[in-house]
């Protein structure tokens, strides 16, 4: 068992303060800090402390694949952990984004290695050749767009919106409410030449900024939208994101709420904070409401149009523990919920082994206890506990404490 330490990440649309205030720094910080890394990616590997040596994750599993994860893990998934941990802190938008199946990863890993495109290189989409399914579990009120809306209710809300030139569009998407009128209507409004996205986003804002005027005081879901689509235009000028936000699903999470997006899933985050845990895997798929490198047709090859849902997480509650188990193979979230009165051994996999896990506390005090092994957990601290270790027995330190356990999801005994 040892102490992790993560990788800081500084982009743009980051927080000046609320990673900073998580892991007891002065803030605010001179650059925005965007995402805290947990794991063993190779760009931003977190570190442990070994006998006075600082090692990175990535150096200790490799080591030792079988003892750091656990033979069943290091078979399955060739001596690599499998899911990255990050916590999330967005005070702009992201951009809009998705991320491609195993199938399609490797594929486009090939094709920009047969290309010669550097790794590192700027307008690489494929930085290795693993599908990035993810989970966001909200720390504080957070705001995303996550998937399509269903056809119905767009064209409704494009209709309600009273711009003329939104017109064809609607009906264009009326004559076809399903994956294809989708497609046909994104492909459409990301492929504008600039003169015409330009006048049909100024067009479409004032059409926002009207709809919200004569409904002073609503909050109801189209309002929400238009002015997430005023922010937008403001933000990113000239940019297809603005309007293609009106297609998707403008969703507010509250602390403990999920979503997962799996491969081909459209979102966008706008603001807050979150855990976040996906398959251990940098690629991303953009569309816009960024400054980085952006690849419509790439993103188009990707995205799945018949998902029209929010794609919530429903947790399994029980005794203190909520479980997040989206159906993938890399990784499943447990937050468990721990204070005084005596609930010192968590019930779940996740804490309980064998597995590797990483523990994360993000409110009041923890400790651990592995055997005679005793590692105290202060709010924005986390552990790395290695799938040898013997079980894990987790204590609050605090009246009330918090705590995150990322690991493999554990076979049901039906399989």
């Amino acid at each position: 068992m040892y102490p992790l330490r993560g990788a800081v990440r500084n982009y743009s649309w980051g927080s000046h303060t609320a990673l900073a205030e998580l892991t007891g720094r002065p803030a605010p910080t001179e650059e925005p800090e965007a995402e805290l890394w947990l794991g063993a990616h190779p760009a931003a590997p977190a570190v442990v402390d070994e006998d006075g040596t600082t090692v990175s994750l990535l150096d200790l599993i490799a080591r030792d694949p079988e003892g750091q994860l656990g033979s069943e893990c290091a078979r399955e998934f060739d001596g690599r952990l499998p899911f990255l941990l990050k916590v999330l802190a967005a005070e702009q938008p992201l951009s809009l984004q998705a991320h491609p199946s195993r199938a399609q990863a490797r594929e486009g890993f090939a094709r920009e290695n047969d290309a010669g495109i550097p790794l590192g290189a700027p307008h690489r989409n494929y930085r290795d050749d693993n599908h990035k399914p993810e989970m966001v579990v909200a720390l504080s009120r957070f705001e995303a767009l996550a998937g399509f809306r269903a056809p119905t209710e767009t064209v409704e809300f494009l209709r309600d919106l009273s711009v003329p030139e939104l017109t064809p569009y609607a009906s264009e998407l009326g004559d076809h409410l399903d994956a294809t009128g989708l497609r046909a209507l994104f492909t459409a409004w990301m492929t504008l030449p600039t003169k015409s996205l330009v006048a049909l986003t100024d067009a479409v804002l004032a059409g926002c900024e009207r709809y919200l005027a004569a409904r002073a005081g609503s909050d109801d879901e189209f309002t929400v939208a238009a002015r997430t689509a005023l922010d937008l235009g403001r933000a990113y000028a000239e940019d297809p994101g603005v309007i293609a936000s009106l297609l998707l699903n403008r969703v507010s999470m509250e602390p403990g709420d999920a979503l997962f997006l799996p491969a081909g899933n459209l979102h966008a985050y706008l603001r807050g904070t979150v855990v976040e845990i996906m398959a251990n895997s940098d690629n991303v798929l953009r569309g816009g409401l960024t400054s980085k490198h952006v690849d419509v047709p790439e993103l188009l090859r990707v995205l799945d149009f018949g998902s029209v849902d929010v794609p919530w997480v429903r947790a399994r509650i029980d005794r203190g523990e909520c479980l997040y188990a989206p159906p993938v193979c890399e990784f499943e979230l447990v937050r468990a919920e721990l204070d005084l009165s005596g609930t010192s051994r968590p019930t779940s996999a996740a804490f309980g082994g064998p597995a590797s896990r990483i523990l994360l506390c993000v409110e009041g005090s923890a400790q651990l206890r592995c055997s005679d092994q005793i590692l105290n957990l202060e709010r924005g601290e986390a552990a790395w506990v290695p799938g040898s270790d013997p079980e894990l027995v987790v204590q609050a330190r605090s009246p009330h404490a918090t705590v995150f356990a990322a690991t493999l999801p554990v076979p049901s005994e039906s399989t």
